[in-house]
């Protein structure tokens, strides 16, 4: 993480799958939803849960235990969907993470990233951003752009340039006014 180090600290959401404890940067998360009905896609690979509603925008969702070759986990309430930006081929693509639960933010300085361990040849770990630590639990932190083959994200993308991403829940007014109650003019009922 040599390349990486300033004197800014980073903050990071932690989550988990299972029992160990990953990191997204949370300049990449958009937000942080619970588990919603997910709508499931034929001829698509397992890890990939399906797509959800997200303001009138079909969001696909990714199952980040299968994903990462761990076993499925049947959802409890913890589950969660943290909604992430990938970058793909210089355009955003919107994203659901589906984990087990979600922690916390925190801070953590450059200095205290350790860089990713070497697992030897036949392990690519490109993804891992560096490792961390929290008391006495290491933190994996992921970088979201190397989770995903181009194959991959291509797919989640639908393969549409240009796409309109689903506006930030921060970007929708907090007040919508309610729309016109229906009036019905002119109408007598008899008893």
């Amino acid at each position: 993480m040599a390349e990486q180090k300033s004197n800014t600290t980073n903050q990071f959401l932690t989550f988990t799958l299972g029992k160990e404890i990953f990191a997204l940067d949370i300049d990449t998360v958009r937000e942080v939803l619970e588990l919603t009905s997910i709508t499931r896609i034929p001829r698509t690979p397992e890890f990939m849960r399906g797509v959800i509603n997200l303001r009138g925008h079909a969001v696909p969702v990714v199952d980040m235990r299968l994903k990462f070759g761990m076993d499925k986990a049947k959802d409890t309430v913890d589950t969660c969907i943290i909604i992430v930006e990938v970058d793909y081929e210089g355009e955003m693509t919107i994203m659901g993470a589906l984990v087990d639960s979600v922690r916390e933010v925190f801070e953590m300085p450059p200095e205290k990233i350790e860089e990713a361990p070497r697992m030897g040849t036949k392990i690519n770990t490109e993804f891992i951003q560096g490792m961390g630590r929290q008391d006495e639990s290491f933190i994996i932190i992921l970088d979201i752009n190397r989770i995903f083959s181009p194959e991959e994200l291509a797919m989640m993308r639908g393969a549409q340039p240009g796409r309109p991403l689903p506006p930030k829940a921060e970007e929708i007014p907090a007040e919508t006014p309610p729309a016109p109650a229906p009036t019905i003019t002119g109408v007598e009922i008899s008893l």
